[in-house]
């Protein structure tokens, strides 16, 4: 029988208004891959937090018991110094500096206060070839991929003798092959003895994983269980949502309108390289109640023209027409790309959908402030009601409007991202990888959502690397590959391998 390294019991953490975790307890086994599957929002982040001493001892109730020891962590470099490392979801690498920089930061090879960088190198490249990376360990974090990134990360907590690794939806921003190197090698790991926990709500990767499941439901532990045991996805999800999904797609009789929207022979150069042409005489069209995706693989070119069309957002020496109504439309700003009434939910909501530091009042009502204003001056209840409207309308969930975007889950975020173009009142919305980084309840609310838009007689665009949910989402489907659109095909007589045949052969 494994010996039991982890042992959080009935751990309670409070916050202003909120009770995060409500006598949860989880128990993890030397040398097994644990997961913990919940909501966004249930207090999978937060349990961990408690666990890496983020949430220092005497700020929740409870107690660890770690290798058989009633433990206390006080802060960070404490649970550090036992072999518990975190890798959480937002990568905390410094861009500018080299990898061994990032690998050895604070923890520095040095002696008499130098740094032996020969050794450092050395070091680093060992570490490296642990993880899968060959690239130099001088190499500037920002000049890599987010997957090597992530592998970055990963090679770091190594330099800390790491005993129980800890991974925060890691493979969230990663495409389909850097998530698979990624599975491959925390399977190494676990290969080598290393305990791993990991946060995830894709469970085809925890499927592929993990020994053992837990899932949190609003701050409690709801089941524990051995994958071995035959467990279907059906249960884990039923255990998330509190209730059973048996379609993961909500029903929608299509009723398809006229032609609202129509892009024409266009065409984007690289912002940087003004000689690279990255999107190559595209043209596709939108109607009134339809859900038209956008396929491909990472790379394609589907957000460069998304943002190329939005106001110009991304590109230069841009070419093409867009009409609306059958009238050209000028897109040439933001500004006036909202005026023609086109909306775009970027793919990064962090970065460029949200203000995380403000308000959910103030994102929400940020696009559209001439309807929240007297004049020059913003109307503060105004501004209340409309974000109070929008936050029962979307089930956002937050003790109040005025709670800073930061402290929301990643589905309300998004939730606040479509509260705010859909209070710009569009008549397109283009929605980039709309549910990326959202457990399956939220996904599902969202799709509703999305449903609810066609059916009021708007137009969607839906840009997704998940073909599943194109499939399940769209009346239309256009594929893309490298630029161009390579195909078109109703939703009816699409299938995954029918795409990417017609991605591969073009």
């Amino acid at each position: 029988m494994q010996d039991m390294l982890l042992d959080m019991r009935s751990i309670t953490k409070t916050f202003p208004g909120v009770k995060a975790l409500d006598n949860v307890s989880l128990q993890v086994k030397t040398g097994e891959i644990h997961a913990i599957c919940g909501e966004n929002g249930a207090g999978k982040s937060t349990l961990m937090k408690v666990l890496s001493g983020v949430y220092p001892a005497g700020s929740y109730d409870g107690e660890i018991h770690y290798d058989g020891a009633l433990t206390e962590m006080r802060d960070i470099a404490d649970s550090e110094a036992r072999g518990i490392i975190i890798i959480h979801q937002e990568l905390a690498l410094v861009p500018l500096l080299s990898i061994a920089e990032n690998l050895f930061l604070g923890n520095e090879n040095a002696r008499g206060g130098v740094i032996d960088w020969r050794d450092t190198n050395r070091r680093t490249e060992v570490l490296l070839r642990k993880v899968g990376l060959r690239d130099a360990p001088t190499t500037q974090v920002e000049k890599l991929g987010v997957g090597k990134q992530q592998l970055v990360e990963i090679a770091k907590a190594l330099a800390k003798d790491v005993r129980l690794l800890i991974l925060d939806e890691p493979t969230s921003a990663l495409s389909e092959s850097d998530s698979q190197k990624l599975l491959d090698l925390m399977l190494e790991l676990k290969a080598q003895g290393m305990t791993q926990i990991i946060i995830s709500h894709k469970l085809n990767e925890v499927r592929r994983v993990a020994d053992s499941v837990t899932v949190i439901r609003d701050g409690q532990s709801v089941s524990s269980f051995d994958t071995s045991d035959g467990i279907t996805e059906d249960r884990i999800v039923r255990d998330m949502v509190g209730r059973s999904m048996e379609n993961r797609y909500p029903e929608r009789t299509p009723e398809i309108g006229e032609r609202i929207m129509r892009v024409a022979d266009w065409s984007v150069y690289h912002p940087e390289h003004d000689d690279r042409q990255v999107i190559k005489d595209v043209g596709f069209d939108v109607r009134a109640g339809e859900v038209v995706g956008i396929a491909g693989l990472m790379g394609a070119g589907r957000t460069e023209l998304a943002m190329s069309i939005f106001g110009r957002s991304w590109g230069q020496n841009i070419s093409g027409t867009v009409e609306m109504h059958g009238q050209p439309a000028d897109v040439s700003d933001v500004s006036r790309a909202i005026a023609a009434g086109l909306a775009y939910v970027p793919e990064d909501r962090k970065s460029l959908g949200l203000i995380l530091d403000d308000s959910i009042t103030r994102n929400i009502t940020i696009s559209n402030l001439p309807d929240v204003a007297r004049g020059p001056v913003l109307n503060e209840h105004a501004e209340k009601r409309v974000a109070e409207k929008y936050r029962g309308d979307l089930g956002i969930r937050t003790p109040g409007v005025f709670q800073k975007v930061v402290n929301l889950s990643g589905g309300n975020q998004q939730k606040v991202v479509l509260s705010k173009w859909l209070f710009a009142g569009p008549e397109v919305l283009i929605l980039d990888e709309p549910t990326r980084g959202i457990d399956v309840g939220a996904k599902y609310e969202i799709y509703g959502l999305i449903n609810d838009l066609a059916a009021a007689g708007k137009g969607v665009v839906m840009i997704s690397s998940e073909m599943p949910e194109l499939l399940g989402m769209c009346d239309r489907i256009y594929v893309m590959n490298e630029g161009a659109f390579v195909g078109e095909m109703p939703a009816s007589d699409a299938s995954q391998e029918r795409i990417m045949s017609l991605i591969v052969n073009n």
